[in-house]
């Protein structure tokens, strides 16, 4: 992920979980986390605890999320310039600085200015950061599921009439190829529960339409025709076709590294295992088979499938 899709994520996560955006740029987000995203991003587990024993008004943290490091750094070193060539000697400055010192000479030394604002924690958001997995993972949690409805282009004149909608299942698999190397891809399927229909790429379908989670007025949901496990039946049959249609070279390639391997690690234990004391051979006959494991699960050819998220989509007409 780049620094702009970086930006574009945190924003719709911010707007979803309701939080408070004090100061917003193409570069950073100043924002006061609501109750669940304070919950979800700060580890205060104890705090929370409290908070719901006593039932108490909860006070969550503000942050400071930089989502382009680089740019949101030479802007402040900007700003910084401009304040350090502007000098200003206001009525206010002095009255601070008077009362400093009154308190300086009363309770000794204080740190900082009275005007000086909370320290507001920064996190530096990039691919790889650990705040920033913390918010995939709330995300993928609170967001693994959903149940939305299409929004008609336009409101019927007639106030009688009743427009049909389908529900379809949307699921987005993600396949993983690995060996020693390892290679992704992501596969969305729609499945009309109406009619068992299966069509790919449904997410570039959802974009065309406009979706809410509310009822619209006058519509009828049609009736499913199949239940939910047919339906994730059809997409496990539609996604092993697709894949039986690869090239798997790469797989071919990948044993023959495997066996190289187990080649060699055999040449260098069998040896030693034949001229080992006894009471040493258990100790490294175990240490064998053991890299022998290690081995086959870094060189072995797998396919793997799991669902990323899914949801229920109510689409107009009858599919």
């Amino acid at each position: 992920m780049n620094e702009k899709q970086v930006h574009k994520f945190v924003n719709r996560y911010l707007e979803a979980t309701e939080c408070s955006i004090l100061e917003k740029s193409p570069s950073h987000f100043t924002v006061k986390l609501s109750p669940l995203a304070d919950r979800e991003l700060t580890n205060r587990p104890y705090y929370w605890s409290f908070v719901d024993r006593v039932n108490a008004e909860p006070e969550t943290m503000t942050f400071l999320f930089v989502t382009d490091k680089n740019k949101y750094d030479a802007a402040e070193e900007t700003k910084k310039a401009e304040a350090a060539a502007i000098q200003q000697n206001t009525a206010e400055d002095a009255q601070n600085a008077a009362a400093n010192a009154a308190l300086g000479r009363s309770l000794g030394f204080v740190h900082g200015n009275l005007a000086a604002p909370a320290r507001v924690p920064r996190e530096d958001l990039f691919f790889g950061a650990r705040k920033l997995d913390m918010l995939f993972d709330a995300a993928k949690s609170k967001g693994s599921f959903v149940y939305l409805f299409q929004e008609p282009d336009k409101r019927s004149s007639n106030p009688f009439s009743s427009t049909p909608y389908t529900a379809w299942l949307g699921v987005n698999m993600r396949v993983e190829f690995a060996c020693d190397r390892k290679r992704e891809e992501i596969h969305c399927f729609g499945i009309s529960l109406a009619t068992g229909q299966c069509v790919e790429q449904f997410y570039d379908r959802l974009l065309t339409h406009k979706l809410s989670p509310r009822l619209p007025a006058n519509i009828h949901i049609t009736k499913n025709g199949i239940t939910f496990n047919k339906a994730l039946g059809i997409v496990e049959q539609a996604l092993e076709r697709k894949l039986r249609t690869y090239d798997y070279g790469w797989a071919e390639s990948a044993s023959a590294r495997l066996k190289e391997e187990l080649e060699r690690i055999s040449g260098y234990y069998e040896p030693l295992i034949h001229n080992a004391l006894e009471d040493n051979k258990p100790a490294i006959e175990e240490q064998f088979e053991q890299r022998k494991s290690e081995i086959k699960w870094q060189y072995e050819p797998r396919v793997t499938a799991s669902a990323i998220n899914c949801g229920i989509f109510h689409l107009e007409g009858i599919d």
